[in-house]
């Protein structure tokens, strides 16, 4: 058997567990935080190929082995290496508290809403667009993925949680900082894991179901679901098609641009993704921080004209919404296909923005498609009897990055 002990936030090794152990595996601090039994040999986790070959070693000559891993080994832990090697029946784990249970105990507050995301040898921005799209979260740090990355990377309306050294009662530090304070210090090696709050949300309401917000019930919806102006809002049937080739999702960063009322942009965030949604006028701007308020979303809302505007924006998207049109839907849509790294998704009234923009497009690199809708909606007539109304003819055309061309995205 696999010995697999959590340790670390203030859970001792049980003597019994190692005193029988042949080899022992671990961080170098838990190895030097135990006293080993005699002739048992020690392996310091580095990379795990090596440590994976000791301990099978050591299983086929059916000697017993310790693994300590950091409180529960089980949540984005060793666990899952050692059940794909060697079967989750050879495997004996004894958990202690994880450090994202203990980080939110500190500082009393509960974590069944938090949504947990891991930054350990994995890239930072799915964890900074997790933190910008969710009230709670918390971030599994790594070497170039710490406070000081992530807060450098975060909106000033944020809160950082910095807990270091969990459970060791001389060198334990659980502080509160903003994103700026985070990026501005040098954090060292000892933390433990990073808590990122919107403190105005921060305690959440009564939940059902644990861990990532499910999907909406709903998508798509009517516009009077939104504040628009004289109709000037992307109508619901356009709405679902953009969103479904969009593909928003929790970890994405979307941009919608030229966003108007902010409808497609509340759509993504209502999703899971960090949305910025651009706009020149400034009654557009508050219409919508007034919807995206509605909805229980946050949107960053930049007030400038694209493409200018987009020069300045931090981190590039996934996916652009690029909606209305004018003498400048062609800059704006290559500005936007140089950094976005899956899709654009453009929607235009006038036949005669379409070929400019299609070419923007395929001149990135991108694999371009496209449909005109048009439909008719139900209305009722006087005497019980109804119509069709049909709304205004829209193109939707879409692009996906090739492979070969994602080596453009600028960076």
């Amino acid at each position: 058997m696999i010995t697999v002990v959590g340790t670390g936030t203030g859970a001792p090794v049980p003597v019994d567990v190692l005193a029988g152990a042949a080899l022992v595996v671990g961080g170098r601090r838990h190895l030097d935080s135990v006293r080993l039994p005699e002739g048992a040999e020690r392996v310091v986790l580095g990379p795990l190929a090596p440590a994976l070959e000791s301990i099978a070693g050591y299983l086929g000559k059916e000697l017993p082995v310790v693994v300590l891993a950091s409180g529960d080994p089980g949540f984005f832990g060793i666990v899952r290496a050692l059940a794909e090697r060697f079967g989750s029946g050879l495997l004996d784990v004894r958990p202690a508290v994880s450090s994202v249970a203990t980080a939110f105990a500190r500082i009393g507050l509960p974590w069944d809403d938090a949504v947990v995301v891991s930054a350990h040898g994995r890239e930072l921005r799915t964890a900074v667009n997790v933190c910008r799209a969710r009230p709670k979260v918390a971030v599994l740090t790594g070497p170039g993925a710490g406070p000081a990355e992530l807060g450098a990377a975060l909106p000033g309306d944020r809160t950082l949680v910095v807990a270091s050294a969990l459970g060791d009662p001389r060198r334990e530090r659980v502080e509160r900082v903003t994103a700026a304070e985070a990026a501005a210090r040098d954090w060292g090696t000892a933390v433990s894991v990073v808590l990122c709050l919107d403190e105005a949300r921060a305690l959440g309401a009564v939940r059902t179901v644990a861990g990532v917000p499910g999907a909406p019930a709903r998508w798509a919806l009517e516009e009077d679901a939104f504040a628009h102006r004289d109709s000037m809002i992307t109508k619901f049937e356009v709405r679902a098609l953009a969103l479904a080739r969009l593909g928003p999702r929790l970890g994405d960063l979307v941009w919608d641009v030229g966003a108007g009322s902010g409808s497609v942009a509340v759509e993504c965030a209502r999703l899971g993704a960090a949305v910025v949604a651009v706009e020149k006028t400034p009654d557009g701007v508050a219409r919508i921080r007034a919807n995206a308020d509605a909805h229980g979303v946050d949107v960053d809302v930049v007030h400038g004209s694209a493409p200018d505007a987009l020069a300045g924006l931090a981190g590039d998207p996934d996916a652009v919404f690029v909606g209305g049109g004018g003498r400048e839907l062609p800059a704006v849509v290559t500005a936007c296909a140089r950094r976005a790294r899956r899709t654009v998704v453009v929607a235009m009234a006038a036949l005669d923005r379409v070929p400019a923009a299609r070419q923007a497009l395929t001149d990135a690199g991108f694999t371009c498609d496209g449909v005109l809708l048009q439909s008719s909606r139900l209305a009722p007539l006087p005497g019980d009897v109804t119509r069709l109304a049909a709304t205004n003819p829209v193109f939707l055309l879409w692009g996906v990055r090739t492979p070969a061309s994602s080596e453009g995205v600028v960076q």
